[in-house]
């Protein structure tokens, strides 16, 4: 008996790690992908097109903070030469440059950053949520509150209030592209 004790210690105790050793490699059941540590404590944020983001550049809170957007957007546009752009934060906010205002407001006063602004507002905030910023560089104060959103050629779209400065709110329109740029409609 003494001698069958050792090794009916060494099975239990090879079973024991044998079975956990299996648990650990083992996917998580297809019911429950998203269990894990790191998908319950790592935030994101999921746009209005699906799109998950790891910052929301202040969107939420009714703000775009310009500082945040703008050290992503210098970096991706002192990089970027031709046409592949940057990688992860870098590459969402130079695609989310987009045409989203077109010509309407005027190429001087507004910049990338606020395009910036305006297109990760149209991706973030919620209908009737203003967003607000000032850009460092021209002092300009903006304003953007999504209002309606639709579906046109299969692309989700959003209407949307634009004001610059004190000036009145301009009703304007754009879509996401199948790369995530927002294209103006120009309503």
């Amino acid at each position: 008996m003494t001698r069958q004790l050792p090794a009916l210690l060494c099975v239990l105790t090879l079973s024991a790690t044998l079975g956990s050793i299996t648990s650990a490699w083992a996917d998580p059941p297809a019911h429950a992908p998203a269990h894990g540590w790191r998908k319950k404590h790592d935030p994101y944020y999921q746009g209005y097109t699906g799109k998950k983001w790891e910052s929301d550049y202040g969107i939420r809170s009714g703000r775009c903070d310009t500082r945040a957007a703008g050290a992503v957007l210098g970096g991706v546009l002192g990089g970027a030469i031709g046409a592949q752009v940057g990688q992860g934060a870098g590459r969402e906010i130079a695609i989310l440059l987009g045409t989203v205002t077109g010509a309407v407001l005027g190429a001087e006063a507004f910049g990338d950053l606020d395009r910036a602004c305006v297109g990760h507002s149209l991706e973030l905030a919620r209908i009737n949520q203003r967003v607000l910023w000032t850009n460092p560089t021209s002092g300009m104060r903006y304003e953007v509150m999504p209002q309606r959103d639709f579906a046109q050629d299969g692309r989700r779209c959003r209407e949307y209030a634009l004001r610059q400065g004190g000036g009145k709110a301009q009703r304007m329109a754009a879509c996401a592209g199948a790369d995530g740029r927002w294209e103006s409609l120009g309503r």
